[in-house]
């Protein structure tokens, strides 16, 4: 797997009994990566930046859980390929995290249109994430889903400025019900700015 690579193909995919006995490595061997590439924001909410290595791994265990064979990988592969970044954005999955049902249920119900108040402020200048247009992600009674994918967009000048040593980088959401924000740790900057051609 390269760090370099854009897309999964099917020449990708690995046999299925193969992977079950490599599995517990490769998941083992992703951690350290996964690791810095979860960033908190706020009481309950997680951003997962995605990386070619981690939606390669995800294809690999929804083959190896659901057992759908050949027929499978073409939807699994239409899934996750849109969240590899693709040279010039960093793609995270955000997750509202939270266990108890009823309060999930009060938390989400408050959050309508929480997708669209992301943002990543490099240096002072502040970038406005894009959700995945692929469903609706907040209901017409207001209630925002529990995970949302986002694109963040760079140009050339705001990725030299991610990777500048001593560049404040600020990850945050604006939602009226939901305003936080946390500034990203320089080991977390290193391994997300793998990301860019």
């Amino acid at each position: 797997m390269s760090k370099a690579a854009r897309k999964i193909t099917r020449a990708d995919i690995m046999d299925m009994d193969l992977f079950g006995q490599q599995r517990g490595e490769m998941r083992k061997g992703l951690l350290p990566s996964k690791k810095l590439r979860r960033i908190a924001v706020g009481p309950d909410a997680t951003f997962y930046f995605e990386s070619y290595e981690t939606m390669w791994l995800q294809v690999h265990e929804m083959l190896y859980i659901e057992k759908g064979g050949e027929d499978q990988i073409e939807d699994e592969l239409a899934a996750y390929n849109p969240l590899i970044p693709q040279g010039h954005e960093l793609v995270a999955t955000l997750m509202f995290e939270i266990d108890d049902e009823a309060r999930r249920r009060r938390v989400l119900g408050q959050l309508g249109g929480v997708e669209e108040t992301v943002f990543l402020e490099i240096g002072g200048a502040k970038v406005m994430a894009e959700a995945e247009r692929d469903v609706d992600r907040t209901t017409a009674e207001g209630k925002a889903s529990s995970v949302h994918f986002l694109h963040f967009p760079l140009t050339d000048e705001l990725i030299k400025a991610f990777k500048e040593k001593g560049t404040d980088v600020v990850l945050g959401l604006e939602h009226q019900g939901y305003a936080h924000m946390t500034r990203l740790s320089p080991e977390s900057r290193k391994e997300l700015s793998n990301d860019f051609a």
